[in-house]
């Protein structure tokens, strides 16, 4: 009822920018197709591995059957390179299951944000009877050069920071604007979740202790609703990684004959101040 009704509040007026996005609770664990090297901003390039486990984050959750993603490539100074054939199958462990996921290994040349998209395969999910589609953005700053970060990429759906999500500190801000097929989506619904459990690169599983303990369920999962214009802003309380999945915002809702989710996701990492 009250979300509901916040909601109704929010098509009748248009939110500035910096009160977009009241947070409403959430007990359920949300999905996020991760992306993920632990050092978003790096002084220099070099191999990196980046790991593709869709799964629960905030609570080392569940780990989804996920099928071979369908896209993976890297923007750089406006240039596309595919990386798809750098694609590995792995297993991922979390706290309930060990389930399949993907790695690639892949060598930063050069100053500058590195891009990296992954379009996953749609994911059937059985309780909902519907598909679920989380076409993924993380950047990585090599020398803290900045090139690409706030570039529009013409993915079909996409969270455009217009803050550097590599360069924020604890307790700073993050703003994005989401967008489906280049166009602003207003009022849209964003769920956001914390790294809580730091993934071990060399076991393929998050660690078996979270470095947080959420003061209730609602903040395993948080949800925020954009403003009138498509723009969130988040504070960020706690060092770490965080995941902002933008919710039915992408231009397909049909998938072999049943609704398709097809959604935005970015991650970010706040820096601890020293």
């Amino acid at each position: 009822m009250f979300q509901t009704e916040l909601y109704h509040v929010f098509k009748s007026f248009t939110l500035p920018l910096v009160a977009a996005g009241a947070i409403l609770s959430s007990t359920a664990q949300a999905h996020f197709q991760m992306l993920y090297t632990p050092d978003l901003l790096r002084e220099r390039g070099g191999q990196i591995t980046l790991k593709m486990p869709f799964t629960h984050p905030a609570a080392s959750g569940h780990v989804m059957t996920a099928e071979t993603p369908q896209s993976f490539y890297k923007i750089r100074k406006g240039k596309k390179t595919d990386l798809t054939d750098a694609i590995k199958p792995i297993s991922w462990t979390s706290a309930e299951n060990t389930g399949p996921a993907y790695e690639a290994d892949v060598k930063l040349r050069g100053l500058g944000d590195h891009v990296f998209v992954m379009e996953p395969a749609p994911y059937y999910e059985e309780s909902e009877d519907k598909y679920i589609q989380q076409i993924t953005k993380t950047i990585v700053n090599v020398g803290s050069l900045p090139t690409d970060w706030n570039e529009e990429l013409g993915l079909k759906t996409e969270i455009v920071p217009l803050s550097k999500p590599y360069a924020i500190y604890e307790g700073g801000t993050f703003v994005a604007v989401v967008k489906s097929e280049g166009k602003p989506v207003p009022f849209a619904e964003i769920e956001v979740e914390y790294l809580n459990y730091e993934p071990d690169l060399d076991n393929n599983s998050f660690a078996k202790d979270p470095k947080i303990t959420p003061p209730a369920d609602a903040f395993i999962t948080m949800t925020i609703i954009a403003d009138a214009n498509g723009t969130f802003t988040f504070g960020l309380p706690k060092a770490g990684q965080w995941g902002f999945a933008a919710l039915e915002v992408g231009p397909e809702k049909e998938y072999k004959g049943k609704n398709l989710s097809q959604d935005a996701v970015i991650w970010v990492q706040a820096h601890p101040i020293k």
